[in-house]
């Protein structure tokens, strides 16, 4: 197991045909997604600081939450090894924590048959993984798994593509639906809309159409 590392490896890229506008329906849907997952975002929420004093109870609860992110990491890790041992698939696991959640990666090797189309197989894999770490801490994970820097690409990709759908609408004022993603990808979207001026995101549709919708701010 190696020290947390970045990868450059680009296995996808945004393009002109991830965006549609309000009255283009034709978009392929992106890979399905758990309609219940915690990543899924509606709207952009402000989250109240609800830290009081110096008693020292929610460093502990921090602790604690960090130990268990900890405990997720490792035993996705060990599940992963042994998968990757079945497959005869080369690849190091690098285990980290991202906020609050815990975060695997798997990487170098050939791994192009463990992201599938549209990274759908990734998809699957994480979602196997979150079962198994919850399967043995008995608490339910929302640990993202990431395979040959394949979100790590398309995070970058998703945050250029709403930065300028972004930008479009600001100075339009005409509303943009982008393509299909799953919570994962409208996540991210939310995430870049929220920072910008002049807009606000939705989603709308259902899984495995759900998409987001950039409108300006009223």
């Amino acid at each position: 197991m190696t020290a947390p590392q970045s990868s450059t490896e680009t296995t996808a890229g945004a393009t002109s045909e991830d965006v549609v506008t309000a009255t283009d329906t034709g978009e392929t849907a992106l890979p399905d997604a758990d309609a219940a997952s915690t990543d899924a975002v509606v709207e952009p929420v402000d989250v109240e600081d609800t830290t009081d004093g110096d008693d020292g109870e929610d460093d502990e609860e921090d602790d604690d939450g960090d130990d268990l992110l900890v405990q997720e990491g490792d035993v996705a890790g060990d599940y992963l090894e042994r998968l990757l041992d079945i497959l005869d698939v080369d690849g190091d696991i690098d285990l980290d924590v991202e906020g609050d959640r815990a975060s695997v990666a798997v990487v170098g090797g050939q791994l192009t048959t463990l992201i599938g189309p549209e990274g759908a197989t990734l998809e699957a894999l994480q979602e196997l993984t979150r079962l198994a770490v919850a399967q043995s801490t008995g608490t339910r994970s929302r640990l993202m798994l990431d395979i040959g820097g394949f979100r790590a690409q398309r995070r970058s990709d998703l945050t250029e593509l709403a930065g300028a759908a972004a930008s479009r609408v600001a100075a339009s004022g005409t509303a943009e639906r982008l393509a299909a993603m799953n919570p994962f990808e409208r996540k991210v979207v939310h995430d870049v809309i929220a920072a910008a001026d002049g807009v606000r995101s939705e989603s709308e549709g259902e899984e495995p159409n759900r998409r987001v919708v950039v409108l300006p701010e009223t």
